[in-house]
């Protein structure tokens, strides 16, 4: 290099220290995109996002192609540096002092820089980036092939096998509900709680949606025609369970809007037979079916209600498609029945008043608490799990970090209680 004069050496220098620069930053550009919104640019035929999304398709083959292409520029750095000291230092300071200097400059200006630039603005970095990788990789195929050879047999013996593994992009569960969490306000609260609502149902069946049997209210048609009549103009539902003697003995489904078919006068004109006649198919299900499949069920069979049968065949309650849309949408139900006591009402210092047929997943999601759901499905069910009988008396108890406090009670079932999360006292 005797021949070329320091005014070039100097430009060289700062050309190969860009060049540097641009392999850095490059690679942490590329490494750093957001998978999903790349994926979104290239559906919308953006030209850099599709390179880009070309190159990392063979992440080995890109990281290779930069880091060839970063240490050769790094080594004529340390050539041209070292002839640029030659002429200014003496002999044992070009030892000492040429690689920290260039260390320095090298830190600073083609990686720390670079870097933290890129990982700040990927897609301003990586996209025209990849206009320059996409050809230096075709260049540069055959030494970036022999590297990842090496590579891949030295993680062999390491036992990996690079040429098998791939990046997984997909979301967990978990990891879609922290991104939903994080979008803020890309996403209004209530939308945000849709979403969520829909990675829960998952983990629901339709033991947790369903209105129990005690609570069903239908057609028993060993009752008297006025009795049944009386029912059908005051009930507040649209379709009602018809049953004989029993409700495990369901033979349909009335929808009030076919009640006008039969009516076409006094209750005297209404038989048995006619209620009958007008009644749809009852759609069984078993209690165990998680929502994500009901809900799909319900839409294939054309049904808005179904009644909920346990392992040996006993009717346990019924579930409707507004039930299951509930856990997703929120309440939307203009029942003058549900709306006329709420299920859980605000106590002093913290307690909450809750009916016992208020389902652990409600209470959960309306008062953010943690209780368990891998058990008993309702309040009632915890406290008379926990206490193995229906007290004789008002008790209180404590589970984990909650305590009970047992209000009112019948002989078979507690009808109310109140309940304290003991963290918030402490």
């Amino acid at each position: 290099m005797d021949a070329v004069s320091t005014q070039l050496l100097v430009v060289i220098l700062v050309g190969l220290i860009i060049c540097s620069a641009f392999f850095s930053s490059s690679e942490t550009g590329m490494l750093s995109l957001n998978r999903y919104r790349l994926r979104h640019l290239v559906k919308k035929e953006h030209k850099g996002a599709t390179l880009a999304s070309n190159l990392l398709a063979r992440p080995e083959r890109l990281i290779g192609v930069i880091l060839i292409g970063n240490n050769l520029v790094n080594i004529l750095i340390a050539m041209v540096g070292t002839a640029i000291a030659e002429r200014y230092l003496s002999e044992w300071a070009v030892i000492v002092v040429a690689p920290i200097a260039l260390t320095l400059i090298l830190l600073v200006f083609a990686e720390v820089t670079p870097k933290s630039i890129a990982a700040i603005f990927p897609e301003r970095i990586a996209f025209p980036a990849s206009y320059v990788l996409q050809p230096l990789l075709l260049l540069l195929y055959p030494f970036v092939l022999v590297v990842n050879a090496i590579s891949n047999g030295l993680a062999r013996l390491a036992g990996i096998d690079l040429a098998k593994a791939k990046l997984s992009d997909h979301l967990r569960p978990e990891e879609l509900r922290t991104v939903v969490d994080e979008a803020g306000e890309l996403i209004p609260d209530h939308h945000q709680g849709m979403l969520l609502n829909v990675l829960d149902l998952e983990k629901a069946t339709v033991e947790d949606i369903m209105i129990p049997r005690n609570e069903v209210i239908g057609i028993d048609l060993d009752d008297d025609i006025e009795d049944i009549m009386e029912l059908i103009r005051s009930t507040e539902y649209t379709r009602l369970p018809v049953f004989e003697g029993d409700i495990n003995n369901v033979v349909g489904v009335l929808h009030l809007r076919n009640a006008a078919r039969f009516i076409q006068g006094d209750n005297s004109t209404v038989t048995h037979d006619s209620i009958r006649e007008h009644c749809s198919e009852p759609y069984f299900i078993p209690e165990s079916t998680p929502l994500p499949t009901q809900l799909m069920n319900f839409q294939q069979q054309k049904r808005r209600t179904a009644i909920v049968v346990d392992e040996y065949g006993e009717v346990q309650g019924i579930a409707t498609l507004v039930d299951l849309l509930e856990e997703i949408v929120g309440d939307f139900s203009t029942d003058t029945a549900e709306d006329s006591e709420p299920d859980i009402t605000e106590c002093e210092d913290d307690w909450f008043l809750i009916d016992g047929s208020t389902s652990i997943r409600d209470i959960n999601r309306q008062l953010g608490w943690t209780l368990s759901t891998d058990g008993p499905k309702t309040l009632n069910g915890i406290i008379v799990e926990y206490l193995e009988s229906i007290p004789d008396a008002l008790v209180s108890f404590e589970v984990g970090n909650y305590r009970f406090e047992i209000v009112e009670l019948t002989e078979t079932r507690i009808e109310k209680a109140k309940v304290l999360e003991i963290s918030l006292q402490a």
